[in-house]
């Protein structure tokens, strides 16, 4: 799993977790330490994720301009 999330790292992604207090995260992937992935959110700050309860990652989609869709439909 870490090889595939390896892929990733400086890209802006969503995150998506079994936990049901946070369904998805979104931000940029930073590292990867062992089963812990360092997540920078949109406001700046911090997160670490634990690849065992992560079920999907996925770039941030974009329109055809490059910029960020505003609604993102799963």
């Amino acid at each position: 799993m870490t090889e595939l999330v390896k892929k990733f790292i400086g890209k802006e992604c969503i995150i998506y977790t079994m936990n049901s207090s946070a369904e998805q995260i979104s931000g940029t992937i930073g590292e990867i330490d062992g089963e812990w992935i360092t997540v920078e959110n949109l406001n700046g700050g911090q997160e670490l994720v634990n690849l065992e309860y992560v079920t999907r990652i996925r770039e941030y989609p974009r329109n055809k301009n490059g910029k960020k869709k505003s609604v993102v439909l799963d």
